[in-house]
């Protein structure tokens, strides 16, 4: 510690200056603990920063609830689903995928009446997908002028701003844009996107301030790229929703690498990089964490810009894998240490062969109805400690319990 003295209305006043340091320490940590459990829910904002590489839909209930825990979680997105409403507005405005990024901020927002529950409800409402086609022009249209009861019911200024989105939205939209099921919070993004020439981050931010996000939420790489996977039976498939198996038949083979492509292509790691701000919320991290999901285009897509893998190896903190529960049609004939493997090779692609294995995972988490002999091929593979908890639903074998999930983290942080 150093000392300073300052002069300051004519008296001296002694200060004390503290020099930062990174000090690595090791602990052992009991799972539950029950202290840190208690510490946080009784100060989520003083709760520890636990990051997520993650996509889809697979981690938002865990999210739900992990936001009693915490509000210093941060979530880097992928941005390149290629399914669902998402690829409408794809298609239309050639950008990067919002639906995974609208339905993570849901997840965290305050639901309560002291967050912004008119506002909640307009972000998650879904435009109707069965009435006739005047019908659905009918509502389409009030939410570009204003009348709709959704919008009505926000104080003025928002209201202004919201709309202000919409009719962004409206004339960049092409004629016939099809709206049935369209999520109303993903054509706010949409229109706060082109509004900001053509960045997230601002909309992202100020629709996290209007729900009142209790963490971080961003995509791993602000670009307009797809995924491609390359199979073990010598196919190349583009696009994320030609390898989760359910807006297309299963794929029937391994996935053996997953790269960007601009939609026709392969390109090269650099086309996407870390962005710094990415780089900071990993850096500052207590836990990463590599979350349920589909294994490639949730999870492994967010580690291929440049950058990720030599971010996750700089931050000593534990890393902690936990497998999706149920099946998984992209990991098609994997046992658990394939999975594992194909986790690290996507990393090591960015940070080289030479680093160790716990650089970038450290623990392996699965469910206790898991067979031990996975586990055993995890550590005899990998050197990687893999533990079997409780962690299922009793009613709901093949999701996991959010409350179990999340005490499992805060103990780990």
């Amino acid at each position: 510690m150093v000392f300073w003295q300052k002069e300051w209305h004519g008296r001296r006043e002694l200060h004390e200056r503290v020099t930062m340091s990174d000090i690595s320490i090791l602990r052992h940590a009991s799972v539950p603990d029950n202290l840190r459990i208690a510490r946080s829910l009784a100060a989520p904002n003083l709760g520890p920063r636990l990051l997520f590489f993650s996509g889809g839909s697979a981690l938002n209930e865990i999210s739900r609830k992990l936001k009693l825990y915490t509000h210093n979680s941060a979530h880097l997105i992928t941005p390149f689903d290629s399914g669902g409403s998402s690829q409408v507005l794809r298609e239309a405005f050639g950008m990067p995928a919002v639906g995974d990024l609208r339905s993570r901020l849901m997840a965290l927002a305050d639901e309560t009446e002291l967050g912004q529950p008119d506002i909640y409800r307009l972000f998650s409402h879904r435009l109707p997908k069965d009435v006739s086609d005047k019908e659905l022009a009918r509502e389409v249209a009030s939410l570009f002028d204003g009348a709709h009861p959704l919008l009505k019911a926000l104080s003025k200024p928002m209201r202004q701003l919201i709309v202000g989105y919409l009719r962004h939205f409206e004339d960049a939209a092409p004629k016939g844009l099809d709206y049935r099921n369209a999520s109303i919070g993903n054509l706010i993004l949409a229109g706060g996107y082109l509004d900001n020439d053509r960045v997230l981050e601002p909309v992202l931010f100020l629709m996290s301030k209007m729900v009142d996000v209790r963490g971080i939420v961003r995509p791993i790489a602000d670009v307009n790229l797809q995924i491609g996977a390359e199979l073990e039976d010598g196919r190349r498939v583009i696009g994320q929703r030609q390898m989760t198996g359910k807006e297309s038949a299963p794929l029937g083979t391994r996935i053996t690498r997953l790269f960007l492509s601009d939609g026709s292509s392969e390109l090269p790691a650099e086309t996407a990089r870390l962005p710094k701000r990415n780089q900071k919320l990993i850096a500052a991290s207590d836990l990463i964490c590599y979350p349920p999901g589909s294994l490639y285009s949730s999870v492994i897509s967010n580690l291929l810009p440049a950058g990720v893998g030599r971010a996750i190896a700089a931050r000593n903190v534990p890393k902690v894998y936990i497998p999706s529960l149920g099946d998984d049609p992209e990991c098609h004939g994997m046992r658990l240490t394939d999975q594992i493997s194909a986790l690290l090779t996507a990393m090591r692609r960015d940070v080289g062969d030479d680093i160790p294995t716990a650089a970038l995972l450290s623990h392996v988490i699965c469910d206790a109805k898991t067979p031990a002999k996975e586990c055993d091929r995890v550590v005899a593979d990998h050197d990687v400690a893999c533990h079997r908890l409780p962690l299922s639903r009793g009613d709901r074998p093949d999701r996991y319990d959010p409350e179990a999930v999340c005490s499992l983290l805060i103990s780990l942080a």
